[in-house]
């Protein structure tokens, strides 16, 4: 398949459309290429004319390079966000890769946005390195791939963290298993075996970007004009993976090393079309993915352990040495692994913690219990000598 980026997005030709319904009679530009090319539906359009003024157009946004992004569905193919809309945003909310905005069109040079969309999913991490500062990976989103590689040790944990992003965004998880013709069919179960508990409501499909192998079901569980993105650590084969389902290696991509591990190829999002309609986004590699304000998220991951807490006795139970802890129960009938749970304790409290520095009053509220705590068991040690160490 072929990247629909340039041949279609090289048409001039635009035409008027007429806004009924409106004291004056609005004339607005729209671009004459089918934006459903480009994901443009209802929920785009309607949040576009209630927002649009008479001379400016929607365009998606395919790759961010800094100062200026590359477009589609408008005459001009570069764009870069206005003063007002760099003084008046926060960082999640300047364009980026998959977003819908609103344009000044020019055909001959840069056009400028004024607006992003509402976005209808957004993929957020913490960004490296910076405490509590929100990325947006990727906007309107359908469904994450999120890739991993057969040749590595099967790594349930990050599987948790990626999922509970992306269900939080609002968009479906599919688990890939990437590079399976390096490994033996007995090897490929055991992997499937390994993550399928930590992957509820989520598909896991084994692919070979190598052989196309599974492709074909990868690529029919996406429909047309619909978005799906390629998330994962570097080196499972993204790129490779995106650069069979164009026909064509757009994406730079390095080999496998003798150890047969891959190595980083991808320095920057991007978005494609799709000779079957569907559009694609590749992500760079992440060696860490922090978890923002992914409270649904977390109870959609691990939709197990918040089933079975219904039938705790208490309802503030924290399934640790409560009477009546259903969840406790289902540990020891060998229902759930210690170990699950204790991966959803430690991301429920990675996100408590974000809330506490984010909110001064949860801050103090959180000292207070603990100071409350320190004291009671100093006062423990001084009645029982024998608590002291």
């Amino acid at each position: 398949m072929r990247s629909l980026t340039g041949a279609r997005e090289k048409r001039e030709v635009a035409e008027l459309i007429s806004l009924s319904g409106t004291p004056c009679r609005l004339e607005l530009r729209v671009n004459a290429i089918d934006l459903s090319v480009w994901g443009y539906g209802p929920f785009f359009s309607e949040s576009f004319l209630a927002i649009a003024r008479p001379d400016w157009a929607p365009a998606r946004v395919l790759a961010n390079w800094g100062a200026r992004l590359a477009i589609a569905g408008a005459r001009a193919t570069e764009a870069r966000p206005s003063g007002r809309l760099r003084h008046d945003s926060l960082e999640r909310e300047l364009p980026t890769v998959g977003d819908w905005v609103a344009i000044t069109d020019d055909p001959g040079g840069i056009a400028i946005i004024h607006k992003v969309l509402p976005r209808r999913t957004e993929l957020v991490r913490r960004a490296a390195g910076q405490k509590d500062v929100e990325q947006v990976v990727a906007a309107n989103v359908d469904t994450f791939f999120i890739v991993t590689s057969a040749n590595r040790d099967a790594n349930p944990k990050r599987l948790e963290r990626y999922l509970t992003a992306v269900w939080d965004s609002g968009a479906t998880p599919v688990v890939v298993i990437n590079k399976i013709d390096l490994v033996s069919p007995e090897e490929l179960q055991r992997e499937i075996t390994t993550l399928a508990p930590h992957a509820p409501g989520a598909p896991i499909i084994g692919v070979s970007a190598r052989t196309g192998e599974g492709v074909d079901e990868l690529v029919s569980s996406i429909d047309p004009g619909k978005t799906f993105a390629m998330i994962g650590s570097s080196g499972v084969g993204k790129s490779s993976l995106v650069n069979r389902l164009l026909g064509t290696a757009t994406q730079t991509v390095l080999g496998i090393d003798e150890n047969d591990r891959g190595r980083h190829t991808t320095t920057h999002r991007e978005l494609f079309a799709l000779d079957n309609g569907t559009l694609a986004i590749d992500t760079p590699g992440m060696r860490s993915f922090g978890l923002l304000d992914a409270d649904e998220g977390l109870d959609r991951t691990f939709s197990d352990i918040a089933a079975l807490a219904d039938g705790c006795r208490f309802r503030d139970c924290r399934h640790e040495d409560e009477p009546g802890c259903a969840v406790f129960a289902a540990i020891e009938a060998g229902e759930l692994s210690l170990d699950r749970l204790e991966s959803a304790q430690k991301l429920e409290r990675e996100l408590a913690a974000i809330d506490r520095r984010r909110d001064p009053a949860l801050m103090r509220a959180h000292k207070e219990r603990w100071r409350a705590v320190h004291m009671a068991q100093r006062a423990r040690k001084k009645v029982d000598p024998k608590l002291v160490r």
